[in-house]
């Protein structure tokens, strides 16, 4: 099935004074390469083999006025080197749209390839996955790996990001010119010790010690068994915020997830549940 790329503004204004707006994302260092052991409260370092996401349901718009809408979702694997093209919008009227949005969703049979093979696909599909990474730990001689698929779908609405030094709310088309936004995915997000403290610290001990059978491989279901009040404040707090329902490590990761999508590298987003 081919996904519709609508700019709607082009209907109405294809006069003089438009631009243009692409769209890309990318994971960073922190997820091309590793998130280094400076990075951690605890001292390990984190490789990541793995990252894959189904990005989509892209949304520019002012008040009652859409600009753009890409109605499909692409997949990619955040591990491959670069920023990745979504997609581009062509012929908007020269303004501030200040709406922007996106979606973070289960990849479905619909979902196209971006920076990702058939086999990432499938993986996605078959295990009703918006987000799976593999990876692996590692602190002195130890090594721990895991294989994380989450089926949460977050909508990242009201998007904010620096443009020019200053915060700016969606997209910025002047005329002539091309705004590109970047969609950023934080890896270390996963690693949080709080679902919405700004001073949260990253931190792996944890989960590390949830693989109670030291087979070296961590599974959600050994996050599972973690209760949050088992975990000594020593070891990180662990606040869920107005969170409810989240009493162990697995829950909390999965919790997590929602927290991994950005706009225009540290620019931040609302987001919802869908």
């Amino acid at each position: 099935m081919r996904h519709v790329v609508v700019c709607v503004a082009l209907l109405t204004a294809c006069s003089s004074g438009t631009g243009s707006v692409s769209i890309s994302t990318w994971g960073e260092n922190y997820i091309e390469q590793k998130i280094p052991s400076t990075t951690f409260a605890d001292g390990w370092e984190l490789k990541y083999s793995k990252f894959l996401i189904a990005i989509g349901h892209i949304h520019i718009a002012d008040d009652g006025e859409v600009g753009g809408e890409f109605l499909g979702t692409k997949l990619f694997d955040m591990t491959q080197p670069g920023k990745k093209s979504i997609v581009s919008f062509s012929h908007l009227p020269a303004k501030t749209w200040p709406l922007f949005r996106y979606d973070i969703v289960i990849a479905t049979a619909d979902t196209e390839l971006g920076v990702a093979t058939n086999a990432d696909k499938t993986i996605m599909t078959s295990g009703g996955y918006s987000i799976y990474v593999e990876g692996a730990a590692t602190r002195g001689s130890v090594t721990k790996t895991f294989k994380w698929g989450f089926a949460t779908q977050t909508r990242f609405n009201s998007c904010k990001g620096q443009v020019g030094g200053k915060e700016t709310a969606g997209a910025v088309v002047t005329t002539g010119g091309a705004d590109t936004i970047e969609l950023t995915i934080h890896g270390d997000h996963l690693y949080y010790d709080d679902l919405q403290a700004p001073q949260a610290k990253v931190r792996f001990e944890n989960m590390a010690l949830a693989d109670t059978d030291n087979d070296n491989v961590i599974t959600l279901a050994e996050l599972v068994s973690v209760k949050l009040v088992d975990i000594p404040p020593d070891r990180g707090a662990y606040g869920v915020g107005s969170s409810n329902g989240i009493n162990d490590l697995g829950a909390f990761v999965t919790g997590l997830s929602r927290t991994i999508g950005h706009f225009r590298g540290e620019g931040e987003c609302v987001s919802e549940k869908l």
